[in-house]
């Protein structure tokens, strides 16, 4: 099974055991000096263990005031090699090979954490930084060629195995191959053969400092998915100028800082969505091509493969969500793979809440350092109260750790509200993960009770140990007239077809909840919806790329938004509201509720009262936020 995704390959002179790559993403993991840390190294060492054939770092910036991010492990200065030296050593004695992925930022390095201005091939500034670049000049640009060939030969010392150039991604190679950022007129500007100039002189000056033997990738954005940015037909070109240069290898990914959500597409982007630029760029080099772009699962990844598509999968996110997701399909666990959900809200929303990276579906991920799931040194008799994703996370790791778990689910399957988070369009690959926490349960022997809705006398009479109590909250009901009425309803019932929905529906509340399923009820069941949000915007709640998608799709199918509204009144068939002082009516045969979550406290407190030790998890006490329920799930389970 899987013959292509388990056959070595070639890249370069490096032989890899199989063709699953793990690329570049950052992690805010690494010290602030750009040395290597126990955390930045465990992240590592888990995929490298779970049988990935070569791991490639996250940007690496060649001088110290190039990057986009504190916390990027440096290869600017020879001190810092040492520290990488201890994170190859450990990442070759778990099984893998590592390639450095090196790069400069360009104009995406902004003073306040550089200390110095950005600078890039033209003064032309980005929405994502405050202050223009200064025009690189020519004798800079030649400075600059040597740093990276110098953070290359540190990368070689450090026991690397390989490195990448970063040309991707709206950072510095890539300003200079795109003309929306290159608007020089020497010998590095014009034509797209001086906009790439650059990068060849950087391959170059990089293959000189580390040898012809050694592995040298380039990763490259193959269509920016922007105006004005890099087509197709421009990378066929740049791909083939990078391998005339001497790379061994095109990673083919996409997107710019224009198009971000184009670089790590969300679970509502198609999968494997970029292989045809792959095997676009594969046409026309020799060298071998890798292909990225929610490739999540084995058997999607063997297809892209067999279908000739590519030489190479890298699999981030999958990566992520199951370091051992090759073991797994090599032993035929697939059942037992965590498939990513393409949720973001771990990873890239991390980064974008100046945080560790992390993930949704393993809140071990970025933690592995801290949270040592260990055998428990007495097995205790524990009581999980509430079979929602964070009731089941807390059950499968207090299983682990060799406890006997009893969990209890009122209703009559597991999962919560999770389920009807599935629901919505283009949300099936949710179900994934309940998938998985259901095999998990078993494997690990956790007793599952469902319709067992249990009070603290219950709980007491099975005299458990310990008790984790992940019973969820109680949606909110707005104090508004009319809000009793038999039209109104809850989002989850409709999105659950617990209840009849009219043609005319008003979904109260547009946070992430409310706008899914105005989504659900204009695309799946055709009808005309309108969202009032309170607040100036809808889904501020959500992750800015599902955002763009939703917000899409909304626009798509009519669906018309009032914010900063606030609803006053709910008739039998209207719903009135005042928006920037003016009153309104809207037409409503159905009116749904997705006004939040509130905490129910009554069963935590009577619990409190037996003085059984009692640890309260997940959405217990906030029902809003998926990554930090799974997360207190999962540490309440190691910690019991």
């Amino acid at each position: 099974m899987y013959t292509h995704l388990f056959t070595p390959a070639k890249l370069g002179n490096m032989e890899l055991k199989n063709r699953m790559i793990v690329p570049a993403a950052v992690t805010r993991l690494a010290g602030s000096d750009g040395n290597t840390t126990e955390g930045f190294i465990r992240y590592h060492e888990d995929k490298a263990r779970g049988g990935w054939a070569m791991l490639i770092t996250e940007d690496i910036p060649i001088l110290p005031t190039c990057k986009t991010y504190a916390c990027l492990p440096g290869l600017w200065a020879d001190g810092q090699v040492a520290s990488h030296r201890a994170f190859t050593a450990r990442i070759h004695a778990a099984g893998s090979k590592v390639c450095a992925q090196i790069y400069h930022a360009g104009r995406l390095a902004p003073r306040a954490l550089n200390g110095a201005a950005p600078k890039a091939p033209s003064a032309v500034g980005s929405p994502f930084t405050p202050e223009t670049p200064t025009e690189l000049t020519v004798e800079e640009i030649g400075e600059l060629t040597a740093a990276f060939a110098a953070a290359a030969r540190r990368a070689k010392e450090a026991g690397y195995d390989a490195v990448e150039l970063h040309g991707a991604h709206g950072y510095l190679i890539h300003q200079f191959l795109s003309a929306n950022t290159n608007k020089r007129s020497d010998k590095y500007g014009g034509s797209l053969r001086g906009r790439c100039r650059f990068m060849t002189e950087v391959v170059a000056a990089v293959r000189r400092a580390v040898g012809e033997d050694y592995p040298l990738l380039v990763r490259l954005s193959i269509v920016d998915y922007a105006p004005g940015g890099l087509t197709l037909s421009d990378s066929r070109v740049i791909a083939r100028a990078a391998q005339e240069a001497g790379v061994d290898a095109i990673d083919c990914s996409n997107g710019t800082t224009e198009a971000n959500y184009a670089i790590i597409p969300p679970v509502e982007a198609p999968r494997a969505l970029y292989v045809d630029n792959a095997a676009a760029i594969k046409a026309v080099v020799d060298v071998p091509v890798i292909a990225v772009g929610r490739i999540n699962e084995p058997g999607l990844a063997d297809s892209v493969l067999a279908a000739g598509k590519a030489d190479f999968v890298a699999m981030m996110r999958a990566s992520v969500a199951d370091p051992d997701l090759p073991n797994k399909a090599r032993e035929g666990r697939e059942e037992e793979i965590a498939h990513c959900i393409g949720c973001l809200q771990g990873c890239l929303g991390q980064n974008r809440r100046l945080e560790p990276f992390t993930c949704m579906v393993r809140p071990l991920t970025g933690h592995a350092h801290e949270d040592e799931i260990l055998p428990a040194a007495t097995p205790k008799k524990v009581l999980v109260i509430g079979g929602g994703v964070a009731g089941c996370e807390a059950a499968i790791y207090a299983a682990m750790r060799g406890h006997k778990v009893t969990l209890c689910e009122k209703s009559d399957r597991l999962g919560g509200r999770w389920i009807a988070a599935a629901i919505p369009p283009k949300k099936a690959e949710y179900n994934s993960f309940l998938a998985w926490q259901g095999v998990m349960l078993e494997k690990y022997g956790v007793e599952v009770k469902l319709n067992c809705a249990v009070t603290a006398e219950q709980a007491a009479q099975w005299k458990p140990d310990a008790i984790i109590l992940a019973a969820g909250c109680a949606d909110a009901v707005p104090p508004i007239p009319g809000v009793d009425g038999p039209q109104v309803v809850k989002a989850e019932d409709v999105l659950l077809e617990r209840c009849e929905v009219g043609k005319r529906v008003v979904v109260i509340g547009g946070g992430l909840v409310g706008a899914e399923t105005a989504n659900y009820l204009a695309q799946t069941r055709k009808k005309q919806v309108s969202i009032v949000e309170m607040l100036p915007r809808i889904v501020a709640d959500g992750e800015p790329s599902p955002t763009l998608f939703l917000k899409r799709d909304l626009e798509e199918y009519h669906v018309a938004i009032y914010t900063g509204a606030k609803v006053t009144e709910i008739g039998a068939d209207y719903v009135r509201l005042t928006q920037e002082d003016k009153m309104l009516t809207l037409d409503a045969d159905t009116v749904v509720l997705a006004a939040g979550l509130r905490s129910d406290k009554t069963l935590e407190n009577a619990l409190a009262a037996l003085n059984i030790p009692l640890i309260a998890a997940g959405d217990a006490h906030d029902g809003k936020n998926g990554l930090k329920n799974i997360r207190e799930g999962f540490l309440a389970g190691i910690h019991v």
